[in-house]
Order: C-alpha cells, then sequence, then structure tokens
C-alpha cells in the first residue's frame, strides 16, 4: 500500500502561469542564460536590460512565467510581429523554456496556451514559433501543439546600428 505522503512526492508541483513581475527579473535573467547555454550561445543580457524590455517606457516583448512554490520553473517571451500587405499582428513566441527536473510534466503546454491567449487579446491573428533544424524534439512538441511547419525561404540580412 502506498501512504498519500509517498504519492505527493511523485506528484508534479502546482503550477501557475502569469505574466512576470518585476520581483521576476532576477530568476528570468537567469533562465534566459540557462536557455543560450543549453543552445551554445553567447548571452549578455542584463537585468536592468530586461527590466526596460519588459517594464520600461516603452515595453517591446512580453514575458509569462510558470511559477509554483519552489519559484520560477520556466517562462516564455512574446515579440510583435507585424505582416503589412496583409494588415495582420501576430506574436512570436521568441523563447520557451522550462527548467531540468520539470519538463514532461505539461508546464511548456501551458506556456504556450497563455502565450496563444495573449497573442488572442492583443488583437493577433497568428502565433509564430522557431526551432533550430536538428532540434527534433522541439519539432514534435510545436506540431504536437497544432503549430504548422513553414519552411524560411529567401535571406535574412543585419545591420548593426550602434
Amino acid at each position: 500500500m502506498i501512504e498519500d505522503t509517498d504519492i505527493s512526492l511523485t506528484r508534479p508541483p502546482v503550477v501557475t502561469i502569469r505574466a512576470a513581475k518585476p520581483r521576476d527579473l532576477p530568476e528570468l535573467n537567469e533562465m534566459i542564460l540557462l536557455l543560450a547555454a543549453h543552445h551554445g550561445d553567447a548571452a549578455g543580457i542584463t537585468p536592468e536590460q530586461l527590466e526596460r524590455d519588459l517594464f520600461g517606457p516603452l515595453p517591446w516583448i512580453t514575458a509569462l512565467v510558470a511559477e509554483s512554490d519552489d519559484g520560477l520553473l520556466g517562462y516564455a517571451i512574446l515579440v510583435p510581429l507585424y505582416r503589412a500587405q496583409e494588415g495582420t499582428r501576430g506574436m512570436d513566441l521568441h523563447h520557451l523554456f522550462v527548467r531540468d527536473g520539470h519538463r514532461g510534466h505539461g508546464i511548456g503546454q501551458h506556456l504556450v496556451d497563455r502565450a496563444r491567449d495573449t497573442a488572442r487579446k492583443a488583437g493577433c491573428g497568428y502565433l509564430s514559433v522557431s526551432a533550430a533544424t536538428g532540434n527534433f524534439q522541439a519539432h514534435r512538441f510545436y506540431e504536437n501543439m497544432n503549430f504548422v511547419p513553414r519552411p524560411v525561404t529567401g535571406m535574412r540580412y543585419l545591420q548593426a546600428l550602434a
């Protein structure tokens, strides 16, 4: 017989998905650095830059966080998009991250669901997301969440302004 205390130890934590708040900046910044390291990317973001972009005079991004009694377990960052030829607003799910040890419990799915709701409330007609070419686990995840693959065509150019 399994006692109630044994069952509670195997259950995932109760998670709340909510908009990020200024108090979340240290943990959110830490998770952004973890995601960058996971992908082998250099990360130079600071909590001050994150605060500027989330809560400054011209908020540039929206962040959603997954929170439990243990702190923040994951996050999603949304960036506005626009298709001028169609006159449609969209959101790019720029980052989606769940901490090691908490994956596979539906947290990522809940973050995507809330990202959809956030985009809809902002008048968006679509939500987009990108995944690295060889990241088949992410491909399956997004396809299971009803995202449709769209091959990238053409070139993208960048010019530094600073």
